[in-house]
């Protein structure tokens, strides 16, 4: 939304609220007070297009702060790299023989090769072997219930 919609909805402002002054002379004209004037269709029709276009001014506005914002953000970034990479180049051999300190333990190895196994495409034999016992202890758990 550049300068092109701003200026457009601008004009759009500045011609609802001609309408709204053209037509409150014409109710004033005609006799009508103000209670019934807040009344009338058009009169509330042409003060919410007013509204509508405060609120996309105002909307516009933010997005050109922040445009303008991001573009000062962006400067600074473009400048500071120049310095961050010489302290960066420096930093780098310190901190090599810390981070072999603290690497992390690794995983045992049977998880490794379960995963190998899955990734494969070969059949789990695992699940079957579950299945089945699960069917087996129920079997054997009635005649243990039927000797007590």
């Amino acid at each position: 939304m550049g300068l092109k919609r701003k200026q457009i909805v601008m004009r759009q402002k500045a011609t609802f609220e001609q309408e709204l002054k053209d037509r409150l002379s014409l109710l004033s004209g005609k006799g009508i007070k103000s209670p019934q004037v807040d009344k009338d269709a058009l009169v509330k029709e042409l003060k919410a297009d007013i509204k509508a276009s405060n609120r996309r001014l105002r909307r516009i506005a933010e997005n050109e702060k922040r445009t303008e914002e991001m573009a000062k953000i962006k400067a600074e970034r473009a400048a500071a790299p120049k310095k961050d990479q010489e302290g960066a180049k420096t930093e780098k051999p310190k901190k090599a023989p810390q981070e072999g300190k603290a690497k992390k333990p690794k995983a045992p190895e049977g998880a490794k090769s379960q995963k190998k196994a899955e990734s494969s495409g070969e059949p789990k034999a695992k699940p079957a072997k579950k299945v089945e016992v699960t069917k087996e202890e129920p079997a054997a758990a009635a005649p243990a219930k039927a000797e007590k």
